[in-house]
């Protein structure tokens, strides 16, 4: 244990995070329990904003996240002609009627390739050239997979960073439909193309080869959009630049799953703990997560809302603790749970036995190297781990080891993962470089803060 650390300790508070500058030091508890309510979806807050961005009226967005990742695609979409007004979680968008104007500036869309590949997919359809960039970590993410079916539909796209990625400079133009058939199963990429095909000549379709989460096309049929799904395939009839007037005016935006997982992994790990989600996103597209917990041996109750006009699924989940088992996570589960992976390593660094997770590839060209960063980050809790091209083997049932530094290189969901695991561990433990936490979940250190409940004399 550091100086610093051993200081903290030896403080007798009852705190479970400590800031240190710009890192976090985490101290074990052996139980989380209570009722929150998460932020939030940070997937639905984007394609909200973008979208209202282009309509007539006014919409108003009730639980939008307030996170940097959807504050910059609100600059975005204000720079693009649209009126913002924002009253913490309550923000309201006044469209621009049809087309957006040049914006004059570069768009920075910051941390967050949903907000740059599907912003590319609309300003593909207009008539003016936009550059958009982000942070380092945005800039090194591939693009490539936009610039092919948007150029086939019409556009043309200059990806000026190394190895094709961002800066993107998005030359508009009239679009018409396509059949794409997507090599990856990715929801950004389907949704580029279908927010492309809005604004397209004819019918767009999409292709996957696994399912994806399915937010752009749940919104596009709310805003009364010829929005078409069947199997793996998705299309939607081009409207010009005349979007209906959306029949909803005020939207409620669910919990974000993904921010959730965090605290029913928590609770999952750490035996007689209790923890009850108020108002958490359901998408059968983002829950494959409770599927795995359910596997491992966590004992789950949900109590879905019964909203007969929700256009999103939410309600609660309850999670109790318990010993868990470790498990496989493989094939089509991979894309309705690609955020909650990390999360289920440390769940596997918990469990009894093996945990496997494989034809997870997609994880290598997130924030960060995932499946390096996560094997990485297991290791300075002591934990064993093999790394495979697609994936990592976890072997659970050891010591927790405390005491050392978990690095994030700069990925919110590897910061938060060592975070959780860290109340299992026997020492306190250094998350270091936690600013990337603020790009999804702004709130996450006073929430463990909330729910972590200090260990017995003993325990």
């Amino acid at each position: 244990m550091s100086g610093a650390e051993a200081s903290i300790t030896g403080a007798g508070k009852a705190r479970t995070v400590w800031v240190e500058g710009d890192d976090r030091v985490v101290h074990p508890r052996g139980r989380v329990k209570g009722t929150l309510q998460v932020p939030g979806d940070k997937s639905i807050s984007h394609r909200l904003a973008m979208l209202m961005a282009l309509t007539e009226g006014a919409a108003t967005f009730e639980g939008f996240l307030a996170s940097e990742d959807c504050i910059h695609t609100l600059r975005a979409v204000e720079a693009l002609g649209a009126g913002v007004v924002r009253h913490g979680a309550q923000v309201t968008v006044t469209g621009t009627g049809g087309w957006f104007r040049a914006p004059g500036c570069v768009l920075d869309m910051g941390n967050s390739g949903t907000g740059m590949r599907l912003l590319a997919g609309l300003l593909a359809g207009h008539s003016f050239t936009t550059e958009l960039t982000g942070d380092a970590s945005l800039r090194s993410r591939p693009m490539k997979r936009i610039q092919a079916p948007l150029e086939q539909m019409g556009a043309r796209l200059e990806l000026t960073g190394e190895r094709g990625c961002a800066p993107i400079r998005v030359h508009g133009a009239p679009l018409r439909g396509i059949d794409y058939r997507s090599p990856v199963a990715s929801a950004q990429v389907k949704s580029c193309v279908l927010l492309a095909g809005l604004l397209a000549e004819g019918r767009t379709r999409v292709v996957e080869p696994k399912s994806t989460r399915d937010h752009t096309e749940r919104l596009l049929r709310a805003m009364g959009i010829d929005c078409r799904s069947d199997g793996l395939e998705v299309s939607v009839e081009g409207v010009g630049g005349r979007l209906p007037r959306p029949r909803i005016t005020t939207w409620p935006v669910p919990g974000d799953f993904s921010a959730a997982a965090f605290w029913l992994g928590a609770a999952a790990m750490l035996p007689g703990s209790q923890v009850l989600l108020t108002n958490v996103g359901l998408n059968p597209r983002r829950t494959a997560f409770l599927d795995v917990l359910k596997r491992m041996g966590a004992k789950i109750e949900i109590f879905p809302t019964d909203a007969k006009n929700a256009w999103e699924p939410m309600g609660a989940v309850a999670i109790e603790g318990g010993e868990l088992r470790g498990t496989e996570v493989a094939g089509d589960e991979i894309p309705n749970l690609i955020d909650e992976l990390p999360m289920v390593a440390v769940l596997g660094a918990l469990a009894q036995g093996r945990t496997v997770i494989r034809d997870a590839d997609e994880l290598r060209v997130k924030e960060t190297d995932r499946i390096t960063a996560m094997l990485k980050s297991l290791a300075a809790f002591g934990v064993r781990g093999e790394e495979r091209p697609d994936g990592m083997v976890v072997h659970g049932g050891g010591r927790i080891r405390g005491g050392g530094e978990v690095v994030s290189y700069g990925d919110h969901r590897i910061a938060m993962s060592g975070a959780v695991l860290a109340l299992a561990a026997d020492a306190p433990v250094r998350i270091c470089d936690v600013g990337c936490v603020a790009t999804s979940y702004p709130a996450f250190w006073s929430d463990l803060e909330r729910l972590a409940v200090e260990r017995s004399a003993g325990a």
